[in-house]
């Protein structure tokens, strides 16, 4: 006689159906944690069994305004319905609305739309070394952009080659040089690395997966003083940091910094789809001229049709607001740790790295029971948690999540 199949017998109900398949099939660079999700809406995702866990990562960013905002849905899915890829060997009527729209919001001249954060981190590089060549005057190949350590700004091969990190760096040389490295923070160091050579300053306003690293107070500034004593191009990677997440439009903006270059990805695609793009001044962007530069579906319809719409949600600033005050309280709550298990709490807006007090349980092994209590979020590197909820987290969420993170690093 046949045994019943059940929702709770058939495979597609069992997380280890789904994560045989992953090992099986994937290419194991990742470690993801051993939860399988179905369904996702606001700031809670529910996986394949129907048990519910509050996101407290936001896809690194990427879902600023939550799974699957209505607004963000419905220009999808009415876009969806009518175009989707034309290439940009034509033009078609969604492009330069968007580029409009986001250079508008976040005061720019041009915008150059691609796809993944790190094709904007490489088009922001090719644009700085053209800049060089054919305005600064620097002697072709010898343009030098200079980084931070501990960087993370993507893992492609020539943004590996100024890596830091042995895990994102080893076995993949030789490296595309061109890139000087000098300590995160440290104002005389970069300056006494600036030359006549010298493109670009490329730098995160604060280090994400370093451990949400924010640089001590008056270091933007002085950054972007450099930059115009010594005619360098600053070009700030806000992908991470953008877009609301620290509870103003740009992390620059808390120190009244302007870049001449942004790179932003991650929260523009609305957690629905990779977009991302580089804004900046007419003159840097204005170097590049057709067929030097471009991408299959950099800019395509549905692309910019969902990035508007998050334009619009932005500039509305409620979101801002929202990781403002928000972020006030959950800093506030993570604050009374320190000392309980916590070593030091770091960030700006929701946006916070939990330093994890020695002794305390490794971040791997951190983020697992935090998963047995129903709260998703990451380590970064051994020691450190980062927080990052969707920007739509309610007080009484955040409460939920920080009480969890206090059973934890207690060991309660």
């Amino acid at each position: 006689m046949n045994t019943p199949t059940t929702a709770s017998t058939r495979p597609e109900s069992h997380p280890e159906h789904f994560i045989a398949l992953d090992e099986r099939w994937s290419t194991h660079n990742y470690h993801p944690l051993p939860v399988v999700i179905a369904e996702a809406e606001g700031a809670w995702m529910t996986d394949v069994r129907g048990r519910r866990y509050l996101d407290f990562l936001a896809g690194y960013s990427a879902l600023n305004f939550g799974h699957r905002h209505p607004a963000l849905v419905a220009a999808a899915t009415e876009q969806l319905g009518r175009l989707t890829l034309t290439s940009r060997a034509f033009h078609h009527d969604q492009l330069g609305l968007f580029c409009q729209e986001l250079a508008e919001l976040t005061g720019t001249d041009l915008v150059l739309p691609m796809n993944s954060g790190a094709e904007a981190v490489e088009s922001a590089i090719k644009v700085a070394r053209k800049w060089a060549y054919r305005v600064k005057g620097v002697p072709t190949g010898q343009a030098e952009i200079v980084v931070a350590d501990s960087n993370f700004h993507g893992r492609t091969t020539t943004i590996v080659s100024f890596s830091t990190d042995s895990v994102a760096r080893d076995d993949y040389g030789p490296f595309t040089p061109g890139f000087v490295v000098v300590k995160y923070g440290d104002i005389e160091a970069l300056e006494s690395a600036v030359t006549d050579r010298t493109a670009a300053v490329l730098i995160e306003p604060i280090q994400g997966e370093a451990g949400v690293l924010v640089p001590p107070s008056g270091y933007l500034r002085e950054v972007r003083r450099v930059c115009d004593e010594r005619g360098v191009l600053f070009i700030a990677d806000e992908i991470q940091s953008g877009l609301a997440r620290t509870g103003t439009l740009f992390a620059l903006d808390h120190e009244g910094v302007r870049a001449d270059l942004y790179t932003l990805g991650k929260a523009l695609g609305g957690g629905i789809l990779p977009v991302s793009a580089v804004v900046g001044r007419a003159d840097v962007l204005g170097v590049l001229r057709p067929g030097e530069h471009g991408s299959t579906f950099g800019g395509n319809p549905l692309a910019c049709a969902v990035g508007r719409a998050v334009v619009r949600l932005l500039a509305t600033g409620e979101f801002q607001q929202r990781s403002t005050e928000l972020g006030g309280h959950l800093h506030a709550r993570l604050g009374e740790l320190v000392g309980r298990g916590v070593a030091e709490v770091r960030g700006r807006g929701l946006w916070a790295g939990v330093e994890i007090a020695p002794g305390g349980p490794a971040g791997r092994e951190a983020s697992e029971a935090l998963m047995e209590r129903g709260v998703l979020c990451k380590e970064t590197h051994d020691t450190t948690l980062r927080v990052a909820p969707p920007l739509v987290i309610t007080e009484a969420e955040i409460d939920q999540g920080v009480a969890a993170i206090a059973e934890v690093v207690t060991g309660s």
